[in-house]
């Protein structure tokens, strides 16, 4: 038998999850994703010589505003006081591409891991916005939540 879905009331429609009744903890999530182009792209984002600029800095900038506008973008999402957003993006010479991996922690009744998914998404929209004059084919993929911590439903790890 499968768990049931948190979102969806006893009459089976969508509703916010009520988590005032639980106790607040650390929370962290980390998820990855990356964004694969072709080489001559590539090359383009690591000289920095694309005409809208330094590609790894906005998309930086992208994913940290993506997180703390998640409850904005996702419906049910809870807003939450984020203690920590980090974005970090790698050229990656074996895509090639850029991987995106975002860390997000806070002290909360409910976890991160939408704001951690989210800030991967929109670093890498981000990253396609910037280079789409050049490239229209390049690939947002594999984005996954990477491990969480904290929580009644406890910890997860997903390599």
């Amino acid at each position: 038998m499968s768990p049931m879905l948190s979102h969806l009331d006893a009459g089976g429609k969508a509703h916010m999850v009520n988590v005032g009744d639980k106790p607040e903890s650390e929370r962290v999530a980390v998820a990855a994703g990356e964004i694969t182009m072709r080489p001559e792209t590539f090359a383009l984002v690591r000289e920095g010589s694309l005409a809208k600029g330094d590609v790894l800095t906005v998309a930086q900038l992208a994913g940290i505003l993506g997180a703390k506008k998640t409850p904005e973008l996702i419906p049910l999402c809870h807003p939450l006081p984020l203690s920590q957003i980090e974005v970090i993006l790698e050229l990656d010479d074996t895509l090639p591409g850029v991987t995106i991996t975002a860390t997000v922690r806070t002290t909360a009744r409910t976890g991160v891991e939408m704001e951690a998914l989210t800030a991967v998404a929109i670093a890498a929209l981000t990253v396609y916005d910037m280079a789409k004059a050049v490239e229209k084919t390049m690939r947002i993929q594999n984005i996954r939540l990477l491990e969480k911590r904290g929580g009644r439903s406890g910890d997860v790890s997903n390599p």
